[in-house]
């Protein structure tokens, strides 16, 4: 069996802890991954690599549209290089753009989702951009939020943070398994293995917790410290914070609490998250 498994989730919602815990599980005769080689097992579609060629001109130099056409065949391209499954990180909705899947279903396998409290979003968000609060808040409820295209990367298109879970979740599908950040936190033998059987991983409950212990936030914040983290954004200051469920409760004020709720309250309620 080949194709992309998605790992899709907004920005700041667990993903790169997803990625390390899989390479800690499919490789759990190593030490602990490193965080700086997580492009061994998974890739990330937006990548310029998977563009070469195919654009008219350099990828910053190019519009959105330029770029929304090809996404089907730089990860038909990506999909084709690997052997047998490749796991895929994007932080893309799941729409169309110009007319265009932003997600080529001719290649994908499956796709795990993983959602996170948004009034903790809002505050890692903030850090992550390093931005104000205010700011990271107006973005998450901004409609049709896109990323520009970089010299690395093309563009990302997010929505607001009710669009970009609207869009993956909506619709149950066998082939879509949906984690939230805060179980990985408070019942991670039973979340992660729950993610192993929907990839059909049978680890024995020694490997499982061990892949978990080499995959926690105190091990990546290590490494970060030690070695620097290679996908930190260039103005953030670090890239793994703090790592707990609730941290929004000593940072946002009850107007920016409900300026995050009000507008999210319908996508925050079906995943049990109040502001309570």
């Amino acid at each position: 069996m080949g194709g992309i498994v998605w790992l899709a989730s907004y920005p700041k919602s667990g993903n790169t802890w997803t990625r390390n815990f899989l390479h800690n599980v499919l490789r759990p005769e190593a030490e602990s991954h490193d965080i700086n080689a997580m492009r061994d097992l998974t890739a990330y579609e937006n990548n310029t690599r998977w563009f070469e060629g195919l654009l008219p001109r350099p990828l910053a130099e190019c519009a959105a549209e330029d770029v929304a056409p090809l996404r089907a065949r730089a990860q038909e391209r990506l999909a084709a290089e690997a052997d047998g499954l490749v796991f895929v990180k994007t932080h893309n909705a799941l729409v169309k753009e110009f007319g265009h899947p932003v997600i080529n279903a001719r290649v994908t396998a499956g796709a795990i989702y993983i959602v996170r409290h948004p009034l903790d979003v809002a505050v890692s968000f903030a850090h992550h951009l390093a931005t104000t609060t205010d700011n990271a808040i107006e973005k998450m409820n901004t409609s049709g939020l896109q990323t520009p295209n970089t010299e690395r990367t093309a563009y990302e298109i997010y929505g607001s943070w009710s669009e970009h879970v609207a869009t993956w979740t909506r619709k149950p599908h066998q082939g879509l398994h949906i984690m939230r950040y805060e179980d990985m936190l408070a019942e991670p033998e039973q979340t992660f293995r729950r993610l192993c059987d929907f990839l059909l991983l049978k680890p024995s409950r020694a490997a499982l917790l061990t892949a978990i212990e080499k995959s926690s936030f105190a091990r990546l914040k290590e490494q970060e410290d030690e070695h620097g983290f290679s996908e930190k954004p260039a103005d953030a200051e670090i890239f793994f914070r703090e790592g707990r469920a609730g941290a929004w409760r000593d940072h946002l004020t009850a107007e920016q609490v409900r300026a995050v709720m009000e507008p999210n309250a319908d996508q925050a309620r079906r995943f049990g998250y109040e502001a309570g």
